[in-house]
């Protein structure tokens, strides 16, 4: 297959330099050099591990974190609620049957690239500098990946990988290109120079989770038995525009979805809301607009045209309800697919019971709770992540976890399995947690902060216990990208999760809960000194706190 050099990469006689590889795609003496010490190390490491262990073989476990976009747990048919029933999720039933289920678990900020960022690196947004969208992470940061890749291990990194700056830590990456297209996406091979925001690879024809699996299944396989690996297997899938291949095409024909409760939620002055959110309405208008015309629209939709124009109100969201739904749960029925072929090769290579199996989507994301699609809010569908991990030598088999998990957590959770030790990390090890053995001084409550300001999604921050949340919107832009410029009062929203489940009453103004609120109002800044994240280089941010933190 041809090498696709798009336009924008390269200009005759204006190739510069990419820090470590030349003109002609060679690597320099000192990137040569780097690359031949960590190989020295991991080699050095590798035969530790093996004189240890009295073998040839090193006994750490395979890791395989398969990643998904958006794939919320209201869909994935092992947590409840509604769509239980109509998920497609044989595979991730098998790996509930056969692992832990990580029933609070959740994001420290719902949205991809920063989720992504406390995933690998164990830090908050404040500390491993990916705030938003637009931010790019610092590639001296250590990761899940540069700290098992020094200690041994074979590292590789296939699909969406979203945050912008080159994968540190992978021996091998074949990653999409900012988002990546469903269809027919563009690679970019380790292989190749590094095109930072420049479009570059190769375009491989098929369907993106399909392709994405073919190639961390033959990364898998090409692997020294003797020696450990860690995949990261990173789909695109759920992520609008929830794009399913041929074969799925049909499913859920003539199906009518059961609606949430609140789907006819209209606004704030329905709940009591601080915000507007992002409704059902705007997704339709984007079908609306791209079956005008397609090429015009930043990503292609499947089944369309499609519009509720001449609709009453009412009507209308609820047919755009049905068509997001069915085109969601089809996408996500390919993941499982894709689910399936990691655990029947694991099978087949008779590595299953020494590979570390984790599945997990980057944040939740709303599937007509309020009147919402997208994530981002501090609500319980946007910020769980839903998760699930099979390890049959350490795990039992068929439980579930109460304990509140943060995404800063995997790191170092991960890396424990591995016999590795993360230094500095914010986040904590749960592998005590997974083997039922819980430490005493284990969180009680979670902090939350999503930084992107904009009109109907205001910045806010928050803390959360198992019962209850209280959420500030401060909406200020600070000095963040990815923001817009528009009037709020600060605002406070507060839920009783075990009267409310679905947060259909703001009881911030209710006399009942004043102590209760007032207490929270102390612990939330206690959490946010614990983390660092404090805001004293704002001015700005300390005169809405003096004004509206009372």
């Amino acid at each position: 297959m041809n090498k696709l050099i798009l336009t924008g990469l390269l200009a005759a006689g204006t190739m510069t330099h990419i820090q470590g590889v030349q003109p002609n795609g060679q690597q320099s003496a000192g990137q040569e050099n780097l690359q031949g010490s960590q190989q020295g190390n991991q080699q050095k490491s590798r035969q530790e591990n093996q004189q240890k262990n009295g073998s040839d073989k090193d006994q750490r476990p395979n890791i395989l974190f398969i990643l998904s976009d958006d794939h919320t747990s209201q869909a994935w048919g092992i947590y409840g609620g509604i769509l239980a029933d109509y998920a497609h999720n044989e595979n991730i039933r098998r790996l509930a049957n056969e692992g832990v289920v990580l029933d609070n678990c959740f994001c420290t900020n719902s949205i991809s690239a920063p989720s992504r960022a406390s995933i690998l690196t164990g830090l908050y947004s404040h500390r491993n500098g990916l705030y938003t969208l637009a931010d790019s992470l610092d590639t001296s940061i250590p990761t899940l990946a540069t700290a098992l890749q020094a200690n041994g291990y074979n590292t590789g990194l296939v699909g969406k990988w979203h945050i912008q700056s080159q994968p540190q830590g992978f021996d091998y990456y074949s990653i999409f290109y900012d988002q990546g297209e469903y269809r027919d996406p563009t690679f970019i091979e380790s292989t190749d120079p590094w095109p930072g925001n420049r479009r570059f690879g190769e375009r491989v024809l098929g369907f993106s989770t399909d392709l994405v699996t073919e190639k961390a299944i033959n990364w898998i396989k090409q692997q020294d038995s003797n020696e450990p690996f860690l995949m990261c297997c990173h789909f695109k899938a759920t992520h609008e525009p929830y794009d399913y291949p041929t074969r799925m095409e049909h499913l859920y024909d003539g199906v009518t979805f059961p609606e949430p409760e609140n789907l006819l939620d209209w606004g704030p002055e329905t709940n009591g809301r601080s915000f507007v959110g992002q409704t059902i309405e705007e997704l339709e208008r984007r079908w609306r607009t791209a079956s005008k015309d397609p090429d015009k629209w930043w990503c292609r939709y499947p089944g369309l045209p499609f519009s509720t124009e001449g609709m009453q109100r009412t009507a209308a969201r609820r047919a755009a309800y049905q068509k997001f739904i069915r085109d969601y749960m089809r996408c996500g029925a390919t993941v499982d697919d894709n689910i399936g072929k990691f655990l029947k090769t694991l099978d087949e290579m008779g590595i299953a019971d020494n590979t570390i199996v984790v599945y997990v989507s980057d944040q939740g994301y709303f599937l007509g709770e309020h009147g919402f699609f997208d994530k981002r809010m501090f609500y319980e569908e946007s910020a769980r992540m839903p998760f699930v991990i099979r390890y049959p030598k350490k795990i039992p088999a068929g439980k579930r976890l109460k304990d509140l998990v943060l995404n800063v957590d995997f790191a170092p959770t991960l890396a424990e399995f591995a016999g590795v030790k993360m230094e500095n990390v914010q986040g904590h090890s749960f592998t005590g947690n997974l083997e039922g053995k819980t430490p005493t001084d284990w969180r009680k409550e979670i902090y939350y902060r999503y930084w992107t300001n904009h009109a109907v999604r205001p910045a806010h921050f928050a803390i959360r216990s198992d019962r209850y949340k209280l959420i500030f919107y401060y909406a200020r832009n600070l000095d963040m990208t990815d923001t817009e410029n528009f009037d709020f009062t600060p605002a406070w929203d507060f839920y009783d999760l075990q009267n409310d489940p679905h947060e259909n009453h703001n009881l911030y103004n209710d006399p009942k809960y004043a102590s209760i609120i007032k207490q929270m109002k102390k612990d939330l800044l206690n959490l946010r000194k614990e983390v660092g994240d404090t805001d004293e280089k704002y001015p700005e941010m300390q005169e809405v706190l003096e004004k509206y933190y009372q």
